[in-house]
């Protein structure tokens, strides 16, 4: 009998429907993908304007090589696809492959910042005008996506950045797919909005992630084609579509729109550091809450976002006073 029948997969049944657990989708074959050359007006850094999208240095859905070019997998309204962006002299190319490779290399400039404006933003701080003045490729991205800046910024509630790149690394590995195209090691697109819906609880487990976020994910993909047309929305009313899930916050809706809406003004807050490091940076403050950042920020309005985030890049940050927070994982238990 060997040999007459093909393996079947190893499959599991979860709430009336299945979900593969072994061997996944094969990968492409790498073929010719398409290309388009843009030209930014003014200075660009790659690294700068995608790294906000990067989870962690083991995300399967991005990579940064040696080269200066920048990988990313991701699943658009046209199916998955894989962007490779590389810049050269004063231009920056885009290749594509996949289904989704036009949606990709259509959204380019608005994904490197386009769309934004760094001439709004007036310094009334010495360290925002000198930081960026030494880093003026900063600019925005716009992915224009929701549901993939939604669930990791979910899963990073609550618990230490390392438990939720971890769980984000697992279960995109584990139920995505193969990212289309000569992809640099092992990248892939991350689940479908049904194939989250499909995980077994225990999945979620062994990834580190409680009952909690999970079932915020299970809610948010229950309505993702309406979250996804938050994308042509202002910031704000995005926001509020995002929190009429349950278990989404301000915080995670002003995490998810910094990034699929290049929201300059859209500033967290909620954040265990964040307050802290804005305090310390424009008024020598490290015990400063909410209201003492937003206060703070009320110069920058319009632009709270990007003062932040310059705050951030300045790397003046209050010193440690106590250990880093251990990592859990209930995996384990």
């Amino acid at each position: 009998m060997a040999g007459r029948f093909a393996p079947r997969p190893t499959r599991t049944t979860v709430r009336g429907g299945q979900v593969a657990v072994g061997g996944g989708v094969p990968r492409q074959a790498a073929g010719p993908g398409r290309v388009r050359d843009w030209v930014p007006e003014g200075p660009l850094d790659l690294g700068l304007v995608l790294g906000p999208l990067r989870r962690g240095p083991g995300d399967p859905t991005f990579r940064a090589m040696p080269d200066g070019s920048v990988w990313r997998a991701s699943r658009t309204p046209a199916g998955p696809g894989t962007l490779r962006v590389c810049a050269y002299g004063g231009g920056v190319r885009g290749e594509a492959w996949g289904p989704g490779a036009e949606w990709l290399l259509e959204r380019l400039p608005e994904l490197l910042g386009a769309a934004d404006d760094p001439s709004a933003f007036v310094p009334r701080h010495r360290l925002l005008a000198m930081t960026r003045h030494r880093r003026p490729g900063v600019r925005l991205t716009r992915s224009g996506l929701v549901l993939e800046s939604l669930i990791p910024s979910i899963l990073e509630q609550k618990v230490t950045t390392d438990e939720a790149y971890r769980a984000w690394r697992l279960l995109v590995r584990k139920f995505g797919e193969p990212a289309p195209g000569p992809v640099p090691g092992r990248m892939c697109v991350m689940p479908a909005p049904r194939t989250w819906a499909l995980i077994p609880s225990w999945e979620w487990h062994r990834a580190g992630v409680d009952n909690k976020r999970a079932s915020t994910i299970l809610r948010a993909v229950r309505v993702a084609a309406r979250l996804e047309e938050a994308v042509g929305m202002e910031p704000g009313a995005a926001r509020a579509r995002l929190e009429v899930v349950p278990g989404v916050g301000p915080w995670t809706s002003a995490e998810t729109v910094q990034r699929s809406h290049g929201a300059a003004d859209e500033v967290t807050v909620g954040d265990l550091h964040l307050p802290g490091i804005v305090g310390w940076a424009l008024a020598g403050d490290r015990d400063a809450d909410d209201s003492v950042m937003l206060e703070l920020l009320e110069p920058y309005a319009g632009q709270r976002h990007r003062a932040a985030r310059l705050i951030l890049l300045s790397g003046r940050v209050p010193a440690r006073r106590a250990p880093r927070m251990p990592r859990g994982d209930i995996g384990q238990l």
